[in-house]
C-alpha cells in the first residue's frame, strides 16, 4: 500500500474510484486497488457508463442475451448498469461490514434526463433501489431544485443518496436542509436511521474550469486555480454549522450519521496545476474524494498530504471568492451555468448510452 494514500486515509478521507466498468470488476482490478491503494468506494455516471460500453466485449454476452429477449433499450441499459453496480457492491461488501456501513459505497444515477422532474425522479430512484437490491448502495440525485424534494422523499423511504452535481454553497445548504427532512420523516414513520446514509457530492474542477476562462477574458490571471477549492472550504464551513446545529443533534441521537461532504471532479484540467491539487488542499476528517485512476495513482505516487487543509484556511477562502467578486466574477451566473451544463452532459451521455446499447441489440 502507498504510505501517502494510509495517510490521507488516516486523516479521514475516505478514497472513492470515480469509475466502473465490467472489465475492471471481472479482471480483479477493483478488488487489487481495494487492496494496493485504499479504495473503499465507487462512483459511477452515465459518462462513465458510455465509456465502458464502448470499449472491449465484456458487455457482448449479456448484450446478446438481452437482444434475444427482445429487451426494450431503456430496459437494457437497467440491466446493464445494475449488474455491474451489483457486483461491485458485492466486492465492496467486506469495507462496508467492516466500517459499520460508513464506506464500501457504490453509486448509481438516475436517469440524468429526469433532473427537472421530481415524479419522475423518486419512481427512478425506488426501481434501481429494488433492483439493485443491496444496502451498500446509493442512488445519485441531482442537486437542482426539483431534484430536492425528490431526495427528501427517497432519504424518507430509507433510500440512501448520493446528491450529485451541487456547485453553489447557497444549493448545498438547500442540500443539507433536504437531507435533514428526509432524516426526520424516517424517524416519524420509525425506519432505522442508522441504517440511511448519504454523500453530498460537491463538484470542484470544474469551478476552476469555468472560472479560470472568465479571468482570462478580465485580465486577472493571478487568481486563477483558486475559486475551486476556495468554494469547497467555504462548503465544509458550511456542513460544520450545520453539524453544530440542535435539528442534526436531535437526529444524531437517534441513530443518524452524517450527510458526508465528498470532492467530486477532482482530476486536474488544466496541466498547469498540479495534478494532485483537488486532494492536497481538500484534506479534512468525514469527507471522501472520489478520484479518476489517473488522479489516484498521482495521489499515491507525489501527493503533499500534510494534515488538515480545509479548517485552518477559511477566512483565505473567504478573501478568495471576495478578490473573484470584486475582479468581475459573477459567482451566481457561473454556479448556475455548471449546474445547467451538468444535466446536460449527462443527459447527452445517457443518449449515447443509448445509443450504444441499441446498436448492439443484436441477436
Amino acid at each position: 500500500m502507498s504510505e501517502i494514500l494510509n495517510k490521507l486515509s488516516g486523516q479521514g478521507v475516505a478514497i472513492w474510484l470515480d469509475d466502473i466498468s465490467r472489465e475492471r470488476l471481472r479482471s480483479g482490478n477493483l478488488e487489487q486497488l481495494i487492496r494496493e491503494k485504499n479504495v473503499v468506494g465507487v462512483t459511477s455516471n452515465p459518462t462513465i457508463f458510455a465509456n465502458a460500453l464502448s470499449k472491449g466485449d465484456a458487455y457482448n454476452a449479456q448484450l446478446h442475451d438481452l437482444a434475444v429477449r427482445g429487451v426494450e433499450v431503456g430496459e437494457a441499459v437497467r440491466a446493464i448498469t445494475t449488474y455491474d453496480i451489483r457486483w461491485a457492491a458485492d466486492v465492496l461488501r467486506p469495507a462496508y461490514d467492516s466500517t459499520g456501513g460508513v464506506d464500501g459505497r457504490v453509486s448509481l444515477e438516475v436517469d440524468p434526463r429526469l433532473a427537472r422532474d421530481s415524479d419522475k425522479t423518486v419512481a427512478e430512484a425506488r426501481a434501481l433501489w429494488w433492483l439493485v437490491d443491496r444496502p451498500n448502495l446509493f442512488i445519485k440525485i441531482p442537486a437542482t431544485v426539483e431534484g430536492l424534494p425528490a431526495i427528501t422523499q427517497a432519504l424518507a423511504e430509507g433510500i440512501s443518496v448520493n446528491v450529485t452535481l451541487i456547485f453553489s454553497l447557497e444549493r448545498y445548504r438547500a442540500v443539507m436542509d433536504a437531507w435533514l427532512a428526509g432524516l426526520e420523516a424516517a424517524q416519524a414513520k420509525g425506519l432505522n436511521l442508522a441504517t440511511i446514509d448519504s454523500v453530498a457530492s460537491f463538484f470542484v474542477s470544474r469551478v476552476d474550469t469555468e472560472i479560470d476562462k472568465r479571468l482570462d477574458k478580465l485580465g486577472k490571471p493571478e487568481l486563477k486555480g483558486k475559486a475551486g477549492v476556495a468554494n469547497a472550504r467555504l462548503a465544509y464551513a458550511a456542513y460544520e454549522d450545520v453539524m453544530n446545529s440542535e435539528r442534526w443533534q436531535r437526529l444524531r441521537a437517534a441513530g443518524a450519521r452524517p450527510q458526508r461532504p465528498l470532492w467530486a471532479s477532482t482530476g486536474v484540467k488544466n496541466p498547469e496545476y498540479s495534478d494532485t491539487l483537488y486532494v492536497d488542499q481538500l484534506v479534512a476528517p468525514g469527507t471522501v474524494n472520489t478520484m479518476p485512476e489517473k488522479t489516484l495513482d498521482a495521489t499515491a505516487d507525489h501527493a503533499n498530504i500534510t494534515g488538515d487543509t480545509v479548517r485552518p484556511f477559511y477566512e483565505q477562502a473567504w478573501n478568495t471568492m471576495a478578490a473573484l467578486k470584486e475582479a468581475g466574477i459573477d459567482y451566481d451566473d457561473v454556479v448556475q451555468l455548471l449546474e445547467d451544463e451538468g444535466v446536460e452532459k449527462f443527459a447527452a451521455s445517457w443518449n449515447e448510452l443509448l445509443e450504444s446499447v441499441t446498436k448492439n441489440l443484436v441477436p
